[in-house]
C-alpha cells in the first residue's frame, strides 16, 4: 500500500468517527423541552405535497376567582407570562403546608439579582396559583392570613377562592389532576401533591412532585426552558433524533470508507 493511500484511509476513518464524537457530545448537552401533555386531536394536512400529522394541544380554558386581596381575577389576566399551579387548603394538617412551603421556595428562585431578602420578584416571568378545594371555609380573610403566615410574596402569586364546582371542574377537565396525581385523587376532594406547569399559550407542560427537591430543581429548568422557546421546536426534535442515530452514521461511514479503500488497491494493483 502506497502512503497516499494509507493517509486518504487514514482520513476517511478519522471523518467519521470525529463526527461521531461531536454528535455524541451534542447529545449529552442537548435540552430537551418540556412535552405537551393534554392532546386534544391529530389532524391530517398536506405541507409541499406531503401528508402530515399535527397535534393540537389542549388550551386551558379560563376560569374566574377571588384572590387573597377580595379581587376578582381570571387565568387569562396572566396571559403571556408562565404559570405554575397547584391545589390546597388552610386547614389542611398533612401535604398542604409543605406543598406551600416548597412553592415560596420555588418563588425564590426567580427573586431579581438572587437577593431573597429584599424580595424582589420578577413578576413579568411567572405567576404562582393556589387554587383552594375547601373554597367554602377558605374566605378571602382566611386566605390572607394563611399568606402572611406561610410567607408568601403576593407580587406574583394568589391564593385563590370562588365557586366550589368551577374549581372541581377546573381541576379534573382542564388541569386532568387524576390523571396525573402521584396519589389516588377522590373526586369530591381534589387532594394531590402536583404542581401544574402552564405555558403562555395556556397549555399544559409538566406535572411535578411539590413534595420532591429534585422534581422542583426540574421544574425550575423548565421555566427557563419554556422562556427560551421558540417555534422551531419541531426542528430541535429532528435534530434531537439525527443525534440518537449517530453511531448509524458511523457504521455506514466505516463501510464506505472500506469500500473506498478495496476499490482503490484494486485499481492499483490493475
Amino acid at each position: 500500500m502506497s502512503k497516499k493511500s494509507l493517509y486518504g484511509l487514514i482520513i476517511a476513518l478519522l471523518i467519521p468517527v470525529l463526527c461521531y464524537l461531536w454528535l455524541k457530545q451534542a447529545s449529552d448537552t442537548a435540552v430537551i423541552m418540556p412535552r405537551h401533555y393534554l392532546l386534544d386531536t391529530v389532524i391530517e394536512k398536506q405541507i409541499k405535497g406531503k401528508q402530515v400529522s399535527d397535534s393540537i394541544w389542549h388550551t386551558t380554558k379560563d376560569i374566574r376567582l377571588v384572590n387573597q386581596f377580595g379581587d376578582t381575577v381570571n387565568l387569562y389576566d396572566q396571559k403571556g407570562k408562565i404559570i405554575i399551579l397547584d391545589f390546597f387548603f388552610t386547614s389542611c394538617g398533612s401535604i398542604c403546608p409543605k406543598l406551600t412551603h416548597n412553592m415560596v421556595k420555588l418563588q425564590q428562585s426567580f427573586t431579581r439579582g438572587g437577593d431573597i431578602r429584599k424580595k424582589q420578584v420578577d413578576t413579568s416571568i411567572v405567576q404562582f396559583m393556589s387554587l383552594s378545594v375547601d373554597p367554602i371555609r377558605d374566605s378571602v380573610p382566611v386566605l390572607r392570613e394563611y399568606a402572611n403566615k406561610m410567607d408568601v410574596n403576593s407580587d406574583n402569586w394568589w391564593l385563590l377562592t370562588g365557586n366550589r364546582d368551577s374549581i372541581y371542574q377546573f381541576a379534573f377537565e382542564e388541569m386532568k389532576v387524576d390523571k396525573f396525581s402521584m396519589e389516588p385523587v377522590n373526586p369530591d376532594f381534589v387532594h394531590t401533591s402536583r404542581f401544574i406547569l402552564i405555558d403562555k399559550k395556556m397549555q399544559v407542560r409538566g406535572y411535578y412532585s411539590g413534595l420532591d427537591s429534585a422534581s422542583m430543581l426540574k421544574l425550575a429548568k423548565d421555566v427557563g426552558y419554556i422562556m427560551l422557546e421558540k417555534d422551531r421546536g419541531r426542528k430541535s426534535e429532528v435534530f434531537q433524533q439525527i443525534i440518537e442515530l449517530s453511531w448509524l452514521w458511523l457504521v455506514i461511514a466505516v463501510l464506505v470508507a472500506g469500500f473506498v479503500f478495496y476499490f482503490t488497491s484494486t485499481r492499483q494493483k490493475n
